[in-house]
């Protein structure tokens, strides 16, 4: 079946996470600078989710330029990664509301661990799908960035929990970071598969 239908879906539903997302900032009533100070975890951790969402988007973007079908069961593994972004805005205020607290920021890290689960669980199931030879295949390679970020969500969760959810934090924008820039291993191949030069 087409894929035409699947991104869009997807476009949709990421379009209103960021929506719901931004939706749970409230301004300070208080006209001052200083008032931002009672607000900024609730600000920076908009900030973060906004950029983990951006670059699931991107990517999913990437990811679907190398597929020309899609099954059943790449439907599923879609919703299931739609399911777990669909969480970031709720684990997103719950974390700002209660200003970092150990539990709220556990729980974030989870939701951002299953999305990546999610996510490479999509990715290799498109590219066992499109055979041994073909770009996605080639793309991915071990996937070593999904890997290292899994570890590093759970790094964060362990460290959210037991030491200190500030290091938890930090990890999570470590991955951020890693991913910031988006994922060109397909559109690199895809270069090159055209003889046209990066």
């Amino acid at each position: 079946m087409g894929k035409g239908r699947l991104e869009a879906f997807s476009d949709g539903v990421i379009a209103i996470i960021i929506t719901i997302m931004v939706l749970e900032l409230t301004p300070p009533h208080d006209a001052s600078l200083a008032a931002l100070q009672g607000v900024m975890p609730v600000v920076l951790g908009y900030v973060l989710s906004f950029v983990h969402v951006g670059i699931y988007w991107n990517n999913h973007h990437h990811l679907f330029q190398a597929v020309r079908s899609i099954s059943g069961a790449t439907l599923w593994l879609n919703l299931h990664l739609l399911f777990w972004l669909s969480l970031m805005p709720f684990a997103t205020a719950w974390m700002g509301e209660t200003g970092l607290a150990t539990v709220p920021v556990v729980f974030y890290g989870a939701v951002l661990l299953m999305c990546a689960a999610s996510y490479m669980l999509l990715e290799h199931r498109l590219a066992r799908q499109q055979g041994v030879d073909k770009t996605l295949v080639r793309a991915i390679g071990k996937d070593r960035k999904g890997c290292l970020s899994l570890a590093l969500y759970a790094a964060g969760i362990a460290a959210s929990g037991f030491v200190d959810a500030r290091i938890g934090m930090a990890l999570y924008v470590v991955v951020a970071v890693i991913w910031f820039i988006p994922d060109s291993r397909i559109e690199k191949l895809f270069r090159e598969d055209e003889g046209v030069d990066a």
